[in-house]
């Protein structure tokens, strides 16, 4: 199939989440090319090497939230 169709990926800031060991994470204001149409989030590697060193540094975080858990139960 061929035709004239063509990804557009905008630079935006997003919050990256990650779960490690029972944990959640969120890191706001990550620099990614976003996909327009979809959403897919793409990172550069310096900033996914940045991101893993923010998380395994055990860095305080800047604040904290409480999540709701919910059971999907059909």
């Amino acid at each position: 199939m061929t035709g004239n169709w063509q990804e557009t990926l905008v630079e935006k800031r997003v919050t990256y989440t990650l779960e490690l060991n029972g944990k959640f994470f969120l890191i706001e204001n990550v620099p990614a090319r976003v996909h327009e149409e979809t959403g897919e989030q793409f990172f550069s590697p310096s900033t996914v090497e940045c991101l893993q060193q923010i998380i395994l540094n055990g860095k305080s975080p800047d604040r904290v939230i409480e999540t709701p858990v919910y059971n999907y139960a059909a």
